[in-house]
């Protein structure tokens, strides 16, 4: 063989040695593309949990701002119990001390006669306390109780009272009021202690305007007491 052909055949490539670069090639594509699939896939598979957590932490962040709200209304709610308890608890106080006191049964008055006083007006020796006020004033209940007597002709005592009052209380005790313009109340009604229960006027046995107000110990004339000495031990002082 000549030397210009051994060089030739020096300088070609085997086929086995071909086959290897492109076998080699072939790998190193697949691992680029390979390496490249599963980053692609482990962002694909990486995005679904990002959305979820932004989801989450949404949903807590509503779950917080209502649970806050809750809070408050409950507070409010907790706030507006409270509040009616006190003014019931205040109300109760109220109708307490009103079953308990005793007030004069006119404002901004004059005393006149008063209980003992004698004289050619009276048959006997007055039997309340005069209260002189304008015809019109309002006549307030003194105490808590239930109208036994209402009506003209003193209610039932005689027509020198005019028109009268009378009211039974708990302690047993009675109150009357006469010579009315009006009677409000009837007979069997509740009253409360500065209920209104007539107007004063001037009539039956009467020298001028005024409030006759006896306190009795039973419903009929001849069982008064001195109601101003009466007032004064129940802490009113007219």
């Amino acid at each position: 063989m000549s030397k210009r052909a051994t060089f030739q055949h020096s300088r070609r490539p085997s086929v086995s040695r071909v086959r290897g670069a492109v076998v080699a090639a072939g790998l190193g594509t697949t691992m680029v593309l390979g390496a490249g699939a599963a980053f692609a896939a482990g962002a694909a598979a990486s995005a679904p949990d990002a959305a979820s957590l932004v989801v989450n932490t949404a949903a807590a962040e509503s779950v917080a701002k209502q649970a806050t709200v809750q809070g408050k209304a409950a507070q409010v709610a907790k706030q507006a119990v409270a509040k009616k308890a006190a003014e019931a608890k205040k109300a109760a106080k109220k109708a307490a001390n009103l079953a308990t006191s005793w007030e004069a049964p006119v404002s901004h008055y004059q005393l006149s006669a008063s209980f003992g006083n004698d004289g050619s007006r009276w048959a006997h020796k007055h039997s309340g306390q005069d209260f002189a006020v304008p015809i019109g004033t309002r006549v307030e209940a003194a105490h808590s109780g239930v109208v036994v007597k209402a009506g003209p002709n003193g209610g039932g005592d005689g027509p020198a009272y005019g028109n009268a009052i009378v009211i039974k209380h708990s302690n047993g005790m009675y109150s009357q009021y006469a010579h009315l313009s009006q009677i409000d109340v009837r007979i069997g009604q509740a009253v409360q202690t500065g209920e209104k229960i007539a107007l004063s006027g001037n009539t039956g046995n009467s020298s001028g305007p005024h409030l006759h107000f006896e306190i009795r110990h039973t419903a009929n004339y001849g069982s008064a007491v001195n109601p101003v000495m009466f007032l004064q031990k129940e802490g009113v002082t007219v």
